[in-house]
Parts: structure tokens; C-alpha cells; sequence
């Protein structure tokens, strides 16, 4: 009999005489290679790595849409600001991502912050009519959150951005989006009520914020919707980064230094 390796989530059965080639793979029990591949599209495939069951088409739907707007956070992100510098300075590919993934990783519009808005999601009531936004502030500053808990601005509240503003930023943008799919009530709750909490924190809801709100919609846990988000942000990084390597540090798109003390600069 050809030796298997399996899991919850993958088996695979060896070549007969060979168990370190695999002939056949298969994802919570469907074949990967015989029958997914050429039927399944990509969010397909990742739902089924995360989840024990294929996706519903609005989990499809709403998993793709997010995927495209977090795809690439872009130069101002510092993941990506992170990845553009390793490209530059010619580290490898693996560097780049993974200079990508430590600096995005974080409580302020990272994937932590992912982890603990989620947290913040599970332990309000089911949303609907009787949801009050101070009902949603109050657990969102009250409710404690394993990941980030030490993180020194109180005044910071996962999902948001206590540097920015509140307005018609890229955030409330996909929100909006998002939230005229099926089966998403607290993406739509946050469109209904995202004036009043922004001016009510004086800070601008992140992606970070509408990728949480998502993830909880879909029902993954904080930690699946932390490595999602992770994961998701990746394609922009590694573009930039490529494109960075083939460029000069003289071109280097980024805010121009401005040093009030320096010297070297020449009177106005």
C-alpha cells in the first residue's frame, strides 16, 4: 500500500515504490490536482486551507473583493515602504517579503490590530437596529484584547487610525463596496454609522479595520483573519520591491527630507 501523509487539511498518497514523490493531493478531501485544479479559482483554494468546507458564493465573493483591495497597500504603507528599501538595496526576494510581513505585523494597521478588532467584533452583541454607536465605543475601549494589550496610546482603537482624519478615504471606500454584498451585517453596520464614530474618535477607519469587520462577517477566527490579512498584502510588496531593484536610490519615490537643521542646505 502507498504510504500516506495526512492532516485535517491535506493527504497525500505517495508513487507506489517511491514515498518522497506524492501522486495524488488532496485538500479536505477534494483532489487537488484531479479534479480542483482548472474547475477552483483561487479564493476557492484558500477558503478550503483556512475552512473545512468549499465557500458559499457570497463568502467567495466577498474573500475576492477583499483580496483585490488589500492586495497592494502601497508606497505610504510601511510594509511596503519596507519591502521597497529591501528591494533597493538588493536583498533577495525572501528578505523583502519578510521585511514586508515584520513591519506590517503590528497594533497600528497591522495585523495585530486585525487580531484585536476581530477580538472586539466577537464580544459585542449580534449587529443590528438595536446596536447603538456608543454601545460599539464603549466595548471597543472597554473590551480586552489579548494581542496588543500592552499598547501604550489608550487613545488608540483597533480598526483606526488616531493620525488621520475621518473622510472619503481608500477604507471607506472598500467599505462601501464590501458592505453591498449578502450576508456582510457588520460591514453594513459600519457604513451606517462610520460618520458618527469617526467624529466621535477623531480618527479615520484603516483597511485594517475593514478587513476585520470582514474576516468576522465570514466568520474566521482573530488569528485566521490576522494571517489572511498578512498574506493578502503580500503581491503589492513583492511589486514594489521588484521594481525598486531595478531602479537607483536617486529615484527613490518617497517624501522628500526635509532637514530644518542640516547644514549642508544651501539659504532660501
Amino acid at each position: 500500500m502507498a504510504e500516506r501523509i495526512h492532516t485535517e487539511i491535506w493527504q497525500e498518497i505517495a508513487e507506489p515504490g517511491n514515498r518522497f514523490v506524492t501522486q495524488r493531493a488532496y485538500c479536505r478531501g477534494y483532489d487537488v490536482y484531479g479534479d480542483m485544479l482548472g474547475r477552483a479559482r483561487w479564493v476557492d483554494m484558500l477558503w478550503l486551507l483556512f475552512c473545512p468546507e468549499l465557500p458559499t458564493p457570497g463568502q467567495a465573493a466577498v474573500l475576492e473583493m477583499l483580496a483585490v483591495a488589500l492586495a497592494n497597500p502601497g508606497p505610504r504603507d510601511p510594509a511596503v515602504h519596507a519591502a521597497m528599501c529591501s528591494g533597493l538595496g538588493g536583498s533577495p526576494a525572501a528578505a523583502s517579503l519578510m521585511a514586508a510581513l515584520s513591519v506590517g505585523a503590528g497594533r497600528l494597521g497591522g495585523g495585530q490590530d486585525v487580531h484585536a478588532a476581530m477580538q472586539r467584533w466577537a464580544q459585542l452583541p449580534a449587529v443590528g437596529d438595536d446596536l447603538q454607536p456608543e454601545q460599539w465605543l464603549q466595548t471597543w475601549r472597554d473590551a480586552p484584547a489579548t494581542v496588543g494589550a500592552n499598547w501604550p496610546d489608550a487613545d488608540h482603537l483597533s480598526g483606526f487610525d488616531p493620525n488621520a482624519r475621518g473622510g472619503h478615504g481608500l477604507a471607506a471606500q472598500a467599505l462601501v463596496r464590501l458592505a453591498g454584498l449578502s450576508g456582510t451585517p457588520r460591514l453594513g453596520w459600519l457604513v451606517e454609522h462610520l460618520a458618527a464614530l469617526e467624529a466621535s474618535l477623531g480618527s479615520a477607519l484603516t483597511l485594517s479595520g475593514v478587513a476585520a469587520a470582514a474576516f468576522s462577517d465570514l466568520g474566521l477566527s482573530p488569528a485566521q483573519g490576522e494571517m489572511l490579512f498578512l498574506l493578502l498584502r503580500l503581491p503589492g510588496a513583492a511589486a514594489h520591491a521588484l521594481e525598486q531593484q531595478a531602479s537607483s536610490y536617486q529615484a527613490f519615490p518617497f517624501f522628500k527630507l526635509e532637514l530644518q537643521d542640516d547644514p549642508l542646505k544651501e539659504p532660501a
